[in-house]
């Protein structure tokens, strides 16, 4: 055998006493809503018990695919950052495109250093509350070395990853509520404000919302805990409810809302907003997959289906929607449908059946046509229907989990109502105070010149 006995007896003991010397595991939800999830420690004497406890080689391999995974997906969901910015640019003015795509560094930057400065730790408090299962804020990243790094230490097989790996894929996600908000707020805010107010959102307001849910705050605690398997309310519906938040403050572009009725303000290049919602696609099998928190087969790939399917119904519905609504096939809300399904499958992707993936992906494209529609007609301009797709749809995604995957609808209520509301008033609160220091829009010459220029002094095509 290529296994020694000491290594063996060391495999062993990890795996049973240290996950029970640390306690709290910093997870997400590890089973579908209707089930309860086993110990870490029951699943390994499980499968030590099927191997005659005689070969720890399978558990280690596994162990080692998982981590594997862990950081591929964790890749995956930075690849969205790019779709994220290409679909921003191309729904809007050429004039704009340096500095969406400025804001967009400045997100994934600033996101992944403030998350290793205090979000991870205050993602997931592990107990160091300072108000009880609402406010943990806690420290850097630190003690993540040693058997956490090396060994099962740190989750046994329900959270089979390195501490490293479970920051890592985190902090990817954590950027993502600061995107939503540059998409909604794109081609009139000043570029210094929205960088101070993209900070504290997601350093604060995004991981104390989400410390509810999956650092076992309050949400979690419930007599029926909340359930949101990656995301719908949390990350993406917490982005929508603030993009409304400083959208309201901010106002409309000029020209948009005239007393002729909506003036139609195009996107300069529909094949660059095509590609950023294929590169969101693509990094949403990662954003979901990733969420399984292991490489187990059976969890893996009913999440890559029914992810695959609830955006591809979201497409068609919404092609069709547009087709009857508006008179004509909208590429738009097409694009804006696929991502749509997305968001409604994200809550429940590992709770559902394929069918009913099909069925929520459908209906979320449909809500996200009539949303966009609506918010249009009280004047709400927002240039890439952010808080449709994610604000709207993320409602309605995480209320499915309780028609089709199990889950207690007052509980799914709550956690919605709760979120949403957190978003909104801690956005409008900080995005107001930043509004009386310093500003956050731009002045009438410099939207009708353009960003690039007015704020970064070159413009992104030069054209001979």
């Amino acid at each position: 055998m290529r296994y020694t006995f000491n290594l063996k007896t060391l495999l062993l003991a990890t795996c049973l006493v240290v996950p029970l010397l640390f306690g709290n595991v910093i997870a997400q939800d590890e089973a579908p809503a209707a089930e309860a999830a086993e110990s870490p420690v029951q699943d390994y004497l499980d499968l030590v018990e099927a191997s005659g406890g005689a070969d720890l080689a399978p558990a280690f391999d596994f162990f080692t695919v998982s981590m594997l995974w862990t950081v591929i997906a964790a890749a995956m969901v930075f690849i969205m950052h790019l779709g994220f910015a290409t679909l921003e640019a191309g729904l809007t003015q050429s004039k704009n495109t340096v500095n969406i795509l400025f804001k967009n560094v400045w997100i994934i930057s600033v996101g992944l250093l403030t998350y290793a400065a205090m979000g991870f730790n205050t993602h997931y408090p592990c107990g160091s509350w300072q108000i009880e299962n609402w406010i943990g804020f806690n420290g850097p990243i630190s003690g993540l070395t040693g058997g956490e790094n090396d060994t099962w230490a740190y989750g046994g097989l329900s959270l089979a990853m390195t501490a490293y790996g479970d920051f890592i894929f985190q902090a990817m996600f954590a950027a993502t509520a600061a995107t939503i908000v540059s998409g909604a707020v794109a081609e009139r805010v000043k570029l210094s404000s929205f960088m101070i107010f993209s900070t504290i959102l997601v350093a604060i307001g995004y991981t104390v919302a989400g410390s509810w849910h999956w650092g076992e705050g309050w949400l979690n605690q419930m007599e029926n805990p909340f359930y949101d398997f990656a995301g719908s309310t949390v990350v993406h519906g917490f982005g929508g409810a603030a993009a409304l938040a400083c959208v309201i403050i901010l106002g409309p572009r000029k020209g948009k809302y005239t007393k002729d009725g909506i003036k139609p303000i195009l996107g300069h290049s529909m094949p660059l907003a095509a590609i950023g919602v294929f590169l969101l696609f693509f990094g949403w099998f990662g954003f979901n997959g990733g969420s399984v928190l292991s490489a187990n087969p059976g969890p893996l790939g009913l999440v890559f289906t029914t992810t695959a399917l609830a955006a591809s119904a979201g497409g068609v519905s919404s092609i069709l929607t547009s087709f009857i609504v508006l008179k004509k096939p909208d590429l738009s809300m097409a694009l804006n449908g696929l991502l749509a399904g997305l968001v409604s499958i994200t809550a429940g992707a590992d709770a559902v059946s394929p069918w009913a993936a099909v069925l929520m992906g459908a209906i979320g494209g449909v809500i996200v046509v009539f949303s966009i529609l609506f918010f249009d007609k009280i004047k709400v301009d927002d240039p890439v229907g952010a808080i449709s797709v994610h604000g709207t749809v993320g409602i309605w995604g995480t209320l499915a989990v309780a028609f089709f995957g199990g889950a207690n609808f007052m509980s799914q209520l709550i956690g919605v109502i709760g979120v949403y509301l957190f978003a909104f008033i801690f956005s409008f609160a900080v995005f107001f105070v930043i509004k009386l220091i310093m500003g956050v829009r731009v002045s009438e010459e410099e939207e009708a010149e353009g960003l690039d220029v007015a704020e970064h002094g070159s413009p992104a095509y030069h054209i001979q």
